[in-house]
């Protein structure tokens, strides 16, 4: 196979696109983040907000957001939040919010899947702040799990990979499993 050296990617697989939820100022702003993901095997994710963007300063007063997991359903409002500032347009009616006594971030009824975390550290780098925040709830649509776990296929998370999203579009294997019969005793 004939490999061609490219321009720096760091894109290196379709990820999850997420709608991060914060209260600024008394009202719920949303953005739409690439940037964010899981940190190691405890309950904790990240996320990447640059630091002029109007939710950080909510994830920053409240020290909570919420990891909004839309469905591809949902590309056309979650493309909005991410092409809007919070600074100059009131996003708080763009979707349904609900809220969990744990915090303070709004999370939408809308998406499939929603996770509320707390601020647990944060540092910055080139511009960006990045927010590690423990998961202390975690909600999901009844009609998105199979067997009481979650179903990839019926959330159909919208992702993205460079300029473009995607959706699912099948199983193909089952992690820890597929290359089982490579491994030699």
């Amino acid at each position: 196979m004939k490999k061609e050296r490219i321009e720096n990617y760091p894109m290196v697989n379709p990820t999850p696109i997420v709608i991060v939820g914060a209260t600024v100022n008394g009202r719920a702003n949303y953005t739409t983040v690439g940037p964010f993901g899981v940190v190691c095997m405890a309950p904790i994710y990240y996320i990447s907000l640059k630091s002029t963007h109007f939710s950080t300063l909510g994830v920053r007063e409240s020290g909570s957001f919420s990891i909004n997991l839309p469905s591809a359903g949902m590309v056309e409002k979650t493309d909005y939040c991410g092409m809007v500032s919070g600074h100059t347009v009131d996003k708080s009616a763009v979707f349904t919010a609900f809220y969990d006594e744990l915090g303070a971030a709004p999370m939408i009824c809308e998406s499939p899947m929603n996770y509320l975390c707390t601020v647990v550290r944060s540092i910055e780098i080139n511009d960006f702040e990045v927010f590690f925040g423990e998961i202390v709830a975690t909600y999901i649509n009844e009609s998105c799990l199979t067997g009481g776990k979650p179903d990839p296929l019926k959330i159909d998370p919208l992702l993205a990979m460079g300029p473009k999203y995607y959706s699912l579009g099948g199983q193909t294997g089952n992690v820890f499993k597929e290359g089982a019969a490579l491994i030699r005793p």
